[in-house]
């Protein structure tokens, strides 16, 4: 088979790797063509190196090609997959340290919280300019597959304004899943399990080991005697302990989804684990981000020489693309988990979300599951964030202020911290600070630098409950011995 799939944001060196290796993987998909674009020239180039490399050390007939003219390598694709990160690590910064002034001490900050509606705002206006291209010059009837966080936002846009077939795809459920069967002494493939609700809060309602139900006590006691989960999740054991189910979402991550965890700086040390950043750390993705730009950077040729290896020491990861390309081209039918319009697929959840659940793919397309209904308190905190979502999305469609406050001014961990005056104090400094990534702000701009200029609202120079700071190259080899 010979068709053209195209990687926006390909500078994001690891997972291009991985996406077009798991693809190379399947047989039919020798002789595709990979087109990889970004801004960034200097890091497209070392990644056009890295995929051309794994190709000719293969001898394989996969044509590769790498341009900053994102049209250029639009046109004619069948499936475009997007892993931007608009405003880069810069922008990634602010939306970090202005909330922790006013004292909303966030670890990851790309879904909701301050940090994600914010990053969804830079977002929206340039997935629409995607849109825009692949109806205009890919394939007719091309996939758009989403795997940029703030996911549901991303999707959302899509979806509602972009006039694309879009996907949105994530990790989160295959990670849960791996723990799970741990927890419960089993192989990965003798469990089976439903898991359903939004992305980043995914909730597994059933769960069967080797064809046997498992209930919620028996998955607690299981986490709660696991040696490493009891110390590392352990939001996520408290979570299940009072929702009965597990949730698929980080540590690090959950913590800040919700309203009780995060809101008073002397409780954060109780609920996050210091063994790595996706427990909980405070700016933790952030730190890690930066240490792998840097090394990535310097140390270059060693990545090169990674790529060497022949494919048949790749193991197909469980990243959804590779598999839903090869289901909709060969017809050979997937199982997986996709972040949709929901129209009634997930029973008490709005039509409007984007809801992540379970569907199949063959060469019809992605069928989703539908008439799946949540346990009511899973859907509670699935709703709040949805509506979060909405008026994020609305927000960064008009451009108005007014709507953008309101969307913060309603999540969860904003509003057990902050007062509206906060609030409102918070984003105006974050529309100054990220103005150069906001383009449909650029008329409030002015107005918000005033009221930044004479705000009376008291902040606090404030590193958070657990930071840490960035290592250097040299500190990175030698934790790691080199490898990456």
């Amino acid at each position: 088979m010979s068709f053209k799939v195209t990687v926006i944001g390909a500078g994001s060196i690891g997972f291009t790797k991985t996406l077009i290796s798991d693809l190379l993987k399947v047989p039919e998909f020798v002789g595709c063509e990979f087109a990889l674009t970004d801004i960034n020239p200097a890091n497209l180039d070392m990644v056009r190196q890295v995929i051309e490399t794994i190709v000719s050390v293969n001898k394989l007939p996969a044509k590769v090609t790498a341009t900053t003219d994102r049209r250029a390598a639009i046109t004619g694709a069948r499936y475009i997959m997007s892993c931007v990160r608009v405003g880069g690590l810069e922008a990634f910064a602010s939306d970090i340290s202005i909330p922790l002034k006013y004292g909303v001490d966030q670890c990851v900050g790309d879904t909701i919280c301050a940090g994600g509606i914010l990053y969804g705002q830079r977002n929206i206006p340039v997935i629409l300019d995607f849109c825009k291209d692949i109806r205009e010059v890919a394939e007719p009837g091309a996939l758009f597959l989403n795997y940029a966080n703030p996911m549901a936002m991303n999707t959302w846009a899509a979806e509602a304004y972009g006039g694309v077939n879009v996907v949105g795809l994530c990790h989160g459920v295959q990670h849960g899943a791996s723990q799970i069967a741990k927890v419960l002494g089993i192989e990965e493939h003798e469990l089976d399990y439903v898991c359903a609700g939004i992305n980043h809060q995914t909730w597994y309602t059933e769960i069967r080991a080797k064809g046997r139900t498992v209930e919620a006590d028996e998955l607690l006691a299981g986490f709660e005697a696991h040696p490493v989960y009891s110390r590392q999740e352990k939001v996520r054991i408290d979570v299940l302990k009072r929702f009965g189910f597990y949730s698929t979402e980080s540590n690090g991550h959950l913590s800040e989804y919700l309203p009780w965890y995060r809101k008073r700086p002397e409780e954060i040390s109780r609920w996050i684990d210091m063994s790595d950043w996706i427990h909980g750390e405070t700016g933790g993705y952030l730190r890690y981000s930066t240490e792998r730009r840097n090394w990535f950077e310097t140390d270059f040729p060693m990545f090169k020489e990674q790529a060497n290896k022949p494919l048949s020491e790749h193991k197909r990861t469980s990243e959804h693309a590779s598999h839903i390309i090869e289901a909709i081209e060969t017809g050979r039918v997937y199982r997986g988990h996709f972040n949709r319009r929901n129209n009634g697929i997930i029973t008490n959840l709005p039509d409007d979300a984007i809801i992540e659940s379970p569907g199949y793919v063959d060469r019809f397309g992605i069928n989703m599951i539908e008439g799946i209904t949540l346990p009511t308190a899973c859907a509670a905190t699935c709703s709040v964030s949805v509506s979060v979502q909405r008026l994020s999305v609305e927000a960064a469609m008009t451009g108005n202020v007014d709507t953008l406050k309101l969307a913060v001014l309603h999540d969860p961990l904003v509003g057990a911290i902050c007062t509206p005056d906060e609030v409102w104090a918070m984003v105006d400094e974050m529309l100054v600070a990220q103005a150069e990534w906001l383009p449909q702000y650029a008329h409030a701009v002015p107005a918000a630098k005033a009221r930044v200029a004479k705000s009376t609202v008291k902040t606090r120079d404030w590193d958070g409950a657990a930071r840490r700071r960035v290592r250097s190259v040299e500190e990175l080899r030698e934790v790691t011995g080199g490898h990456h």
